[in-house]
């Protein structure tokens, strides 16, 4: 009996850290461990896209001045060929699809390094959304921020 009450008095301590690790989904980096954080929802997100793209196709990923806050995120599809001798260069391998190349240029780098890139397919708000540990200040709209 002391054992199953001892199992009963733990399952509201593992309840609580099964809802905490559904609140924060699993994140990927790219291959070599850098790069953007990517949730998995945007992981299988961009892959469906890239498989739409096209073969030879890169996602950029950068900041440009504007928005609401000073600075808006920008993402783009690219031609491979496009990509600058100082971009930086990721390379994301999800689950059950093709690995993709994201890259950046080196001053977006700056404001963006540590962003997490999440998605949500809800029908208002929904989209990609951008966490930035270097944002000071962000817009409600979620793609601008400032530093």
């Amino acid at each position: 009996m002391a054992a199953d009450s001892a199992a009963t008095e733990a399952r509201p301590s593992d309840t609580r850290h099964d809802a905490l690790e559904q609140a924060a989904p699993a994140t990927f980096t790219a291959k070599d461990g850098k790069g953007i954080l990517i949730t998995e929802p945007a992981m299988k997100q961009l892959a469906n896209l890239m498989t739409q793209q096209g073969s030879g196709k890169v996602l950029r990923v950068g900041v440009r001045s504007g928005g609401c806050s000073g600075m808006s995120y920008t993402m783009d599809f690219i031609d491979a060929a496009e990509m600058r001798a100082d971009d930086e260069r990721y390379t994301y391998e999800p689950e059950g699809a093709s690995s993709f190349e994201v890259v950046c240029d080196p001053k977006s780098l700056l404001y963006i390094y540590g962003m997490q890139l999440d998605f949500s397919s809800a029908l208002i708000g929904g989209g990609f959304n951008f966490t930035n540990p270097n944002a000071t200040q962000t817009c409600g709209c979620g793609s601008s921020f400032a530093v």
